[in-house]
């Protein structure tokens, strides 16, 4: 059989390189699996239900990662349909005869697999939440040195009214803290598993546990993981709820990233990356590679995510199929959110913001941008009525002739004595903005 490279990230760039593709690894996985067996003969042993010397024995032949040829373990997990039970037969002739037999006694391959991928789910998330506190911190800097930097607020793609800089990237920063607490209430729940062939346990009865809760909580003690209530070999809260936690972090960074990516375009220009991407043909372009890295990882994460959601329904004690079509989107979903993860912190260190042109794009309307205040400040004086006709024909006039809205309002007679200059001042129209800034900004 012809052996075939490892995937080394060539089509994922927005991976590459990042603490979560290593912490990813097969290599990681596999970490993840020897760890999960060890820590299970040392929970017996704690228990008196195994020598602590085949606790030490196993932990030594488990923590010489080296020794197990990971492409093997996966040719040879086909027979199986897991890489468990390859692993076992190779952890068992790696330890000592006599203690051999203490080598994933009583458990099933679920219980380790499982316990393995909630590892590498945890040693994954405590990078990503190193890069969202790197992120949130670069971007409270920008929100409070921008707290007064009027730009257009846009909806639905067209100018709306003003707001500020600071404003918006205070909220940008609010979904990164809604990402964050998201994640740590899934990295601190994170549980073991462990049921036995079914769920009962039984095993473990039979050599010797009087308290399933006992050895369970044995188990994650030695991993520092949660003892679940139940075996969840069927009951897939805890994958649901990384499925979900990671989904909604990658797509909080990607509302950062879009937005980045839409005010960087050429013909607006309010903001630039720090170090823009080049290209292989046109080599005036510094193109907006973090942004773009962040919000590609932010289209993939809810369809992984819902793969996960439907392997919830799984049938039985332990699923045929439901519980195999998790290991690949969990892993890719990890990866997803390390990788946006240490580029959005990259994005919001470097991000330029070019408060002079998001100045003067407040007047690309002419001044239409503050016409809701005009509406507002004008209804006492004419009527409502006669003000929203006014400002509809005024708006008309603008477009036409290319005046200003303070030079054809100044043609109507009602309005000699009004302060046109003032009310039509975007800078002066920009509502709660700034205390809303450090009302965000106050979130630690």
């Amino acid at each position: 059989m012809t052996y075939v490279e490892p995937d080394a990230g060539l089509l994922a760039p927005g991976r590459a390189g990042s603490p979560a593709e290593s912490a990813t690894s097969d290599a990681a996985v596999l970490r993840g699996l020897l760890d999960a067996e060890a820590a299970l003969t040392r929970a017996q042993a704690a228990l008196g239900l195994a020598p602590s010397d085949a606790a030490d024995a196993v932990t030594r032949a488990a923590s010489d990662v080296g020794r197990f040829d990971v492409r093997d373990l996966a040719l040879r997990a086909r027979s199986g349909g897991n890489p468990v039970i390859p692993l076992v037969a190779d952890l068992t002739a790696a330890v000592p005869g006599d203690h051999a037999p203490y080598v994933h006694r009583g458990a099933t391959s679920q219980d380790i697999l499982d316990t393995a991928l909630i590892l590498v789910a945890a040693r994954t998330l405590d990078g990503i939440l190193g890069d969202l506190a790197r992120t949130e911190s670069a971007l409270g800097r920008l929100a409070a040195a921008h707290r007064d930097t009027v730009m257009p607020g846009r909806t639905l793609m067209q100018h709306a009214v003003p707001t500020t800089f600071g404003l918006k990237a205070a909220g940008w920063r609010s979904l990164v803290l809604d990402a964050r607490d998201r994640l740590h209430a899934v990295r601190d729940s994170l549980p073991v598993q462990l049921g036995g062939a079914a769920g009962t346990l039984a095993a473990f009865g039979v050599f010797g546990a009087t308290s399933a809760a006992e050895l369970t909580e044995a188990y994650a003690a030695e991993l520092a993981l949660v003892a679940p209530v139940l075996p969840w070999h069927t009951l897939r809260t805890p994958v649901g709820d990384l499925a979900g936690a990671l989904a909604f972090t990658t797509g909080a960074l990607g509302k950062t990233a879009t937005d980045v990516l839409t005010l960087s375009r050429t013909e607006i220009g309010e903001l630039s990356e720090g170090s823009g991407g080049g290209s292989s043909a046109m080599p005036h372009k510094a193109n907006p590679v973090r942004a773009t890295l962040v919000a590609a990882a932010a289209r993939r994460a809810p369809g992984l995510a819902a793969t996960l959601y439907a392997s919830m329904a799984a049938e039985d004690e332990r699923p045929a199929g439901a519980w195999h079509a998790e290991w690949e989107p969990l892993r890719d979903l990890l990866r997803l959110a390390g990788g946006a993860g240490r580029d959005a912190a990259e994005l919001a260190e470097g991000l330029r913001v070019h408060a002079d042109v998001m100045r003067d794009h407040l007047f690309t309307t002419h001044g239409l941008i503050v016409s809701e205040r005009l509406a507002a400040e004008l209804a006492p004086m004419l009527g409502r009525a006669r003000a929203k006709s006014l400002l509809t024909e005024a708006a008309g006039r603008v477009r036409a002739e290319g005046r200003t809205l303070a030079e054809v309002l100044a043609d109507e007679p009602g309005l000699k004595d009004v302060d046109l200059d003032d009310l039509t001042d975007p800078a002066r129209y920009t509502g709660s903005a700034g205390a809303l800034t450090d009302r965000a900004l106050e979130r630690r």
